[in-house]
């Protein structure tokens, strides 16, 4: 993963395990590098809550232009709520 988002091959596995073990907090720009080689939104990346991430994921499958079309349905489904 490491080398995929540019890192030097030596340090790379380490850095990323720091990383995963919370013993050092990657900066934004690293969080999405990983984010873009994983496919995911950058927000993604810091979900505590599984139905959370899914639905970000869930949302960025969807091209822009229906993501937003769907986002203001679903905001205006919570307003009545």
């Amino acid at each position: 993963m490491g080398e995929a988002i540019g890192l030097d091959e030596s340090s790379a596995r380490a850095r990323i395990s720091r990383y995963e073990l919370g013993v050092h907090e990657s900066p934004f720009a690293t969080v999405k590098l990983l984010a873009d080689v994983l496919d995911v939104p950058p927000p993604y990346m810091y979900c505590e809550e599984q139905d959370i991430a899914e639905l970000l994921l869930a949302l960025h499958k969807i091209p822009s232009k229906a993501r937003k079309q769907k986002v203001g349905v679903l905001m205006a489904h919570m307003a009545e709520a």
